[in-house]
């Protein structure tokens, strides 16, 4: 029962820390580790004319305490400001994850996270499906709501190198706001895929942030996809959400706890 409790906290820790490390700026926020992309403001500005694509996304994270990285495999999606990301967090590779974590996520109910990120209403929605629940919460990056007006970018060009296959142009990308603030990272443009930023290294504080994206495609999604199901259960907090999925496992009921 002990190792069960520890395991249970361990599980609540990396549910909290993940999605906040998977749906920042991009590594190009002000102090902390760097975080995934959550593509507006500065981090929009790496996009150029592609306002809408689906892509298979890989993340890795250096730098973290005690020497620990992270490597995060996710499903993206984004259109004009909005982005949807699906996380497995079984498939979530590091020292913070191992089978019996990974055990104990599954018989929560909460090993996939899903994250969608609204410009237009300023909101972010963190769903569960294996909760069929979710929470919608105020988006508190102040980037958000700044149209990309805001913004410029200088492209200083480094090289060229080949990544997944693509000739790419590497850059050195320095972002500057209106308040005269400048966002580093270096950036690989695809010259075949119409300068798509296939990989973005950022670091911040001795944190690394590497993402590289794979099977791009650049058609429009489903407007759908950016909403919660209508039959899943809005939870007021993620404290509520978390505690629902707690019952499941001090029950031993496995499955999906409290969507059932």
């Amino acid at each position: 029962m002990k190792n069960r409790a520890k395991t249970f906290v361990a599980v609540l820790a990396l549910l909290t820390l993940v999605p906040a490390y998977g749906q920042g700026r991009g590594g190009m926020g002000m102090g902390g580790a760097p975080r995934g992309p959550e593509l507006s403001g500065a981090m929009a500005k790496l996009f150029g004319n592609n306002p809408s694509f689906t892509a298979t996304m890989e993340m890795q994270m250096s730098g973290m305490p005690q020497g620990q990285g992270i490597t995060m495999l996710t499903k993206m999606a984004f259109d004009n400001g909005n982005s949807r990301v699906e996380l497995d967090m079984s498939q979530l590779k590091g020292p913070q994850m191992n089978p019996e974590m990974a055990s104990h996520m599954k018989s929560m109910g909460m090993e996939k996270i899903v994250t969608i990120t609204l410009k237009d209403k300023n909101a972010k929605y963190l769903i569960y499906p294996g909760l069929k629940g979710y929470v919608e919460m105020p988006n508190r990056d102040p980037e958000v709501s700044k149209p990309e007006s805001d913004f410029k970018v200088e492209m200083t060009e480094l090289g060229k190198e080949t990544v997944e296959g693509h000739p790419c142009v590497k850059n050195k990308a320095t972002v500057t706001d209106k308040e005269g603030k400048k966002y580093e990272s270096l950036v690989w443009n695809a010259t075949d895929m119409k300068n798509f930023p296939i990989k973005i290294e950022t670091t911040d504080q001795g944190h690394t942030s590497t993402i590289l994206f794979k099977d791009v495609t650049f058609s429009k999604s489903d407007a759908a996809l950016f909403q919660p199901p209508a039959d899943f259960k809005k939870y007021d907090d993620q404290t509520s959400l978390m505690m629902e999925a707690m019952k499941g496992m001090q029950h031993g009921m496995g499955g999906m706890p409290g969507g059932q």
